[in-house]
């Protein structure tokens, strides 16, 4: 948080008046190294696969829909107070906290007598709890002059995919699978948000809802059988262990389709982010945790030092057609479609991000401390900045060509000019905020009598490494290394998105 702060990656919302729990700003770095996750998350994910396409939808959405979704009813936490301060807590957590595992869907009743039977009292203030019970997380509002018409913030992105489905299926292809994803805010009233960009009031998600038929969808494995995976399975008690995508399969009956987006998953955090695979888990929800119209439901859980372990930065969930059928009775609209000569309610498998969670993420994991020096080692697509020009000396001719230099990468390239203090101090401060090259005009620059003049110094972040280049060149080198280009990792090539393509 300290770094965050200090470089203008993130802080508290209206921090001069004290902050406000669970809500964050992202400082011009951050702002950044967001866009850019979100970027090649969608390149990834949507924009490479045939029949995915990107959709945006109100955040604002009526009653009647959530109602439909359950949300009304169920997107529910509970949360206890204490008699004494009034200060209010999630219940599981508050236990959890206190070194007592429960489960995350642990009913009221439950969590009051673990409470009593462990006299688990206010960390606040020692005194004692009241009875605890459900709390709607849903933000609700009223529209309109006269207030009568009940809305609420929307609590996820997905509700807004399954409300635009039938016009979306109707006017693309007619063909499934169908992939609809969104980028964009949420909402959520939590009751004891913490861990900074962990648990948020307002949050941005990254979700990908792949409509299909569970009878017909074809998806090759060929070069992901051999995968391995850190699974964490509800049949094996939740013991984690490494298992290959083939047995994983044959051993516990994950369906091939799923099994395909765990490896196209893991491929995205280990090689395209950069994060070492024993950080990165599946962690199978069953039981009373699993979401109640999820037929399998697994988080993807990464360990990230500063939030005490293995933690949720997303999730794969094949929801069934619960979510359609859902909005066909709440809507009076069948949503049923005809693919080929067969009808059917498509089912749906989710893929779930948290983008703020994943910023802090990447910044705990990929941030190296050392006595000689602190960097962020972004991948360079990712990198907030992709050059830092100074000029070698405070001297005019040296400043006139940098800022030359500067001025005319700008317009293409997220570059930054910089010329106070040491040029050492000037490396460290890019260092820091994940800028994988620095670039120094120096005396051979401007030299016409040099055999290196018009040709910069070119610094790699990673091993401080210096080569010459020519400045004619810069540009092509600094586009050819922030480009993100998908095809290049392995693994991911034999996407089938049809069994049969007429």
């Amino acid at each position: 948080m300290a770094l965050a702060k200090r470089k203008g990656i993130f802080a508290p919302t209206a921090e001069i008046y004290g902050g406000a729990a669970g809500l964050y700003d992202y400082g011009h770095i951050g702002a950044a190294i967001k866009r850019k996750f979100e970027s090649v998350w969608i390149a990834y994910f949507v924009e490479r696969m045939e029949n995915y396409h990107m959709i945006d939808g109100s955040t604002v959405l009526p009653e009647k829909p959530l109602v439909a979704s359950g949300h009304a009813a169920l997107f529910n936490d509970i949360l206890v107070g204490c008699s004494k301060c009034n200060t209010y807590f999630r219940a599981d957590v508050l236990l959890k906290d206190s070194g007592i595992d429960v489960s995350e869907g642990a009913s009221a009743a439950e969590l009051d007598e673990a409470i009593s039977r462990n006299k688990v009292i206010c960390p606040k203030c020692k005194g004692s709890f009241g009875k605890a019970r459900a709390f709607n997380m849903m933000f609700d509002l009223y529209l309109g002059p006269e207030r009568n018409e009940k809305a609420y913030l929307r609590p996820e992105t997905a509700q807004s995919v399954y409300l635009n489905f039938f016009r979306e299926f109707s006017i693309s292809k007619k063909k499934l699978p169908l992939g609809l994803a969104i980028v964009g805010k949420a909402y959520r009233n939590e009751i004891s948000p913490r861990q900074g960009l962990y648990r948020l009031r307002e949050l941005t998600q990254a979700e990908l809802q792949i409509f299909f038929d569970p009878e017909n969808w074809t998806l090759g494995l060929d070069g992901m059988r051999d995968m391995k995976l850190n699974v964490a399975m509800y049949a094996n008690g939740g013991k984690q262990e490494n298992i290959s995508i083939k047995d994983m399969i044959e051993r516990y009956g994950i369906p091939q389709f799923y099994a395909f987006h765990m490896g196209l998953i893991n491929t995205f955090y280990t090689d395209v982010i950069g994060i070492n695979s024993e950080r990165i888990r599946f962690y199978e929800k069953g039981g009373n945790e699993k979401a109640f119209y999820n037929k399998l439901h697994m988080d993807i859980e990464v360990d990230v030092e500063s939030w005490g372990g293995f933690k949720e930065v997303g999730g794969l969930h094949y929801r069934t057609d619960y979510d359609l059928k859902a909005h066909s009775k709440g809507s009076g609209q069948d949503l049923s479609v005809i693919v080929g000569d067969k009808r059917l309610v498509p089912n749906v498998l989710e893929l779930s991000f948290g983008v703020d969670r994943n910023v802090w993420m990447m910044i705990d994991c990929l941030y190296e401390k050392t006595e000689a020096r602190s960097i962020l080692k972004l991948p360079k697509f990712l990198a907030p900045i992709i050059a830092g020009i100074f000029p070698l000396q405070h001297e005019e001719a040296l400043i006139h060509k940098a800022r030359e230099l500067y001025l005319s990468l700008k317009p293409i390239l997220n570059v930054e000019f910089d010329m106070s203090g040491s040029i050492g101090r000037r490396y460290a401060r890019m260092d820091e905020v994940g800028t994988p090259f620095c670039i120094t005009v120096d005396y051979d620059t401007i030299d016409k009598d040099s055999d290196r003049y018009d040709t910069v110094t070119l610094r790699n972040m990673e091993d401080k490494s210096q080569t010459r280049i020519k400045i004619s060149d810069i540009a092509a080198v600094l586009l050819q290394a922030s480009r993100f280009d998908p095809s290049k990792f392995s693994g991911i090539s034999n996407y089938v998105p049809y069994a049969d393509d007429d």
